[in-house]
Parts: C-alpha cells; structure tokens; sequence
C-alpha cells in the first residue's frame, strides 16, 4: 500500500520533482597492483560514494568486457586501473557505452595514509570541483575534463550521500599533467582578540551572518586530505575502450623507454672504462714500456732452496 501512495501521490501531486543526475562509477584493477596502488583505490572509493568497487579483471587485452560489467552494475562511469611489470601504473577512463575514453599514465602517488594528511572530511559529502582555466583553451582538454567531472561530481541525492559539502578537489594543468589534490574546507569565526590575521593565499575571510542575528566574519582555510597523483595523457579514444584514436600524446615517453635509455647509459660508461683501458696498454707497448702483461718472469738464482734441494 506505502508503494501504491508513493505512485498515486506522485503522479497527483502539483509539485514537479526535479530529475535526478545519475551517475554511477565502477571502479576496479587488474592483476599485479601493489600495496599502494591499493591504498589509492581504497581511497578513491571513500570518497566517491556513488561508486562501486568491484574485484580484479583477469584480462588486459579485452577491456571491452567492462562495458558488459557496467552495464551489469548498472554504471556508466568506468575507472579502470591498469598495472604493468609490478611498477607502472595506468587509468582508463571511459563514458560507458558508448564513450569517450581516456588512458592517463598515473604518477608521484601519495595516498592518505601514507603522508599522514592533518586533513579530513565527512565520508559521503560532496566535494567542490576545481579546475584550471587551461583546461578551456584546447578541444582534448575540454574532453578530459568533462570525463574527469563525470566520475569525481558526487551528484545530489546518490546513494550514500550526506547533504555536506566540506571539501575541495584541485584540478590544475602544468607541464602538460593533471596535478590532483583534495584539500578540507575549515571554517572558523574571528575573534577580536585574534587581531589581524595574515594574508596567505589558503586563508580568506568572508563576512556572514551569526547565529546571534549579528554580522560575524568566518575564516576559511583548506587542509590537505590526500590522496595526491599525476595524470599524464596518452590516448583519447572515440568509443568506450575501443575505437579510433581522436587524440594522441606525442610528447608522452613510455617509463619502459626510460629505464632502457638508463641500462644503456650505465652499459656505455663501462665500455668507455674498457676501452680506455686497452688504449693505455697499447700506448705502453708502443712506448717501450712494461705493461703488466708483458713483464718476463725474473730468472730464477742456482742457490735458492727450490733448485739446491729439488
């Protein structure tokens, strides 16, 4: 009957309800994560309480079976972790079904617990995102920053949601990276025996209303939460993990890459040691001089103890 008035009440009712933004994320990692590529999923998950976490996938060939996994969970966001050798660490994110879908190398990781961050927030609050004004200058950007809204705007009235806003998630372009950090909104009323409170850039004063019915200044400061990464862009694809190529990162250098142009640069200073050292010999030899391969054994004396009592 509670669901029958609920229907009848809706449907009768001269108040209009406004349509629900829904957004759902799944969240989920491949094999091989480390302990602290762990950490950030756990924390991630914490603060977006309109995901869902779900558990490892077996393949890293066929991402195309994350759509049917969205679909299963009922999600159109997805954010898929991908672990290479034990120390790279990539994310996908896609706009399920049909897309678009971006591949960012994740580095400089920092989760919460491990800086051990003085910051914190309500679990289940939304947050206030912040973005560069770079991210409107170039068509790509815009792209990654509609996805990058799409996962991380907590929408009003998801589940598990607590109607608080109390913190701030960071979005700012440099060096052709997304620089993330989450910091905590702290409010606190000034007093007059504070005095004058200097100017930093996270502290600023807003004037409002006490509860007395008198006009009351508020400091507000931010504090860092964590967990703190850089994205950096590879690939936007056109559809969801599939499709062609809109966009490509020329400036992108594989960590592979690196560490092979480091093994190669430690293998040329130990040839150039080599070499050095044949050169010298030769030089010697040239020289007239005894090199210590060269040198003729001394000539043994006809009364030493090995020749007297052989």
């Amino acid at each position: 009957m509670a669901a029958v008035y609920k229907s009848l009440s809706r449907t009768n009712g001269h108040k209009d309800e406004v349509p629900k933004h829904k957004q759902r994320v799944l969240i989920l990692s491949s094999r091989g994560v480390t302990h602290r590529h762990r950490h950030l999923l756990n924390d991630l998950y914490s603060l977006l309480p309109h995901s869902r976490r779900e558990s490892k996938l077996d393949t890293k060939t066929k991402l195309y079976q994350l759509n049917e996994l969205a679909e299963l969970y009922n999600c159109n966001n997805v954010v898929f972790f991908e672990a290479r050798k034990g120390k790279d660490l990539y994310i996908w994110m896609s706009k399920a079904p049909n897309g678009p879908t971006v591949k960012m190398h994740l580095q400089n990781l920092h989760t919460m617990s491990e800086l051990h961050f003085p910051g914190n927030c309500l679990k289940g609050s939304r947050p206030i995102l912040s973005f560069d004004a770079t991210f409107d200058t170039q068509p790509h950007l815009l792209v990654i920053k509609e996805l990058l809204m799409h996962v991380f705007a907590v929408p009003k009235g998801a589940r598990k949601t607590k109607p608080f806003v109390d913190h701030v998630m960071g979005f700012t372009l440099a060096d052709g990276k997304v620089w993330i950090r989450c910091f905590q909104i702290n409010e606190t009323e000034v007093s007059k025996a504070d005095g004058k409170i200097d100017g930093d850039a996270e502290n600023t004063i807003v004037k409002g209303k006490s509860p007395k019915g008198g006009r009351a200044e508020t400091k507000i400061s931010l504090t860092e939460i964590g967990p703190r990464f850089v994205l950096t862009p590879i690939v936007i694809l056109e559809s969801s993990f599939g499709g062609p190529v809109i966009y490509e990162n020329k400036e992108f250098v594989s960590p592979n890459q690196v560490r092979s142009e480091l093994r190669l640069s430690k293998a040329g200073r130990y040839a150039r040691r080599s070499d050095a050292g044949v050169e010298s010999k030769v030089k010697k030899r040239e020289l007239g001089l005894r090199s210590g391969e060269g040198r003729r054994q001394r000539e043994g004396d006809e009364l030493e103890e090995r020749v007297l009592f052989a």
